[in-house]
């Protein structure tokens, strides 16, 4: 059975925050509320937990496309090839916000990932997400938790999520209702940036 944890955007309770970070440190579970849709995520240093999301999203780990949650821009060289001023112009300009930047990854990725040659970066507007991440000390997972009704897509309630989730998950975080438009994704990994889904991010900053 999840725990389920109500914490708001405002002003995040630093006692909840740290319910969270102990769940995945222990290897846990999670889901979130981002600036779109609500997330599934655990810790990317945490194989074993990266495992059971690969096999609840029905892939092969070192097949998965998952996107690094990241508190701000700082320690981006930890998982990012260097990126030029122009890339990086992009970024400051999009984040934090409600998008997915595919960079090419660096040498110094977790196990996990480190036959990826590109990763997706993402700095949500939210203050929960944001927080959980500094806490912890380095970025989550995340990848969107998609509904089977066709007509829904996304959850957006999460007494509802956490119904659904219950026995999947160790916590669901109740952050107020979520988004049902899931992040703009744009490739920075070659010249020219490649726009490969649009979604709630607007296109005009570019």
């Amino acid at each position: 059975m999840a725990e389920f944890v109500k914490i708001y955007a405002e002003n995040p309770n630093p006692k909840q925050i740290a319910k969270v970070i102990k769940v995945l440190k222990n290897g846990g579970l999670i889901i979130y509320p981002t600036d779109t849709v609500y997330g599934l995520g655990c810790d990317i240093t945490n194989t074993k937990a990266l495992e059971r999301i690969a096999q609840i999203k029905n892939v092969k780990l070192d097949k998965a496309n998952f996107s690094f949650i990241c508190h701000d821009l700082s320690n981006l060289s930890d998982y990012v090839k260097q990126i030029d001023t122009t890339t990086f112009k992009i970024l400051k300009r999009a984040l934090p916000g409600p998008y997915t930047f595919i960079l090419p990854g660096a040498k110094t990725l977790p196990n996990a990932f480190k036959k990826k040659k590109t990763v997706g970066i993402r700095v949500p507007d939210n203050t929960i997400a944001q927080e959980i991440v500094k806490q912890l000390g380095n970025p989550i997972i995340s990848t969107s938790i998609r509904d089977e009704d066709e007509v829904l897509e996304y959850t957006t309630d999460p007494e509802l999520i956490l119904e659904k989730w219950n026995n999947r998950v160790d916590l669901v975080i109740d952050g107020g209702y979520g988004d049902n438009e899931a992040s703009t994704v744009i490739d920075l990994s070659e010249e020219e940036p490649i726009i490969v889904r649009e979604g709630k991010g607007s296109l005009e900053i570019f």
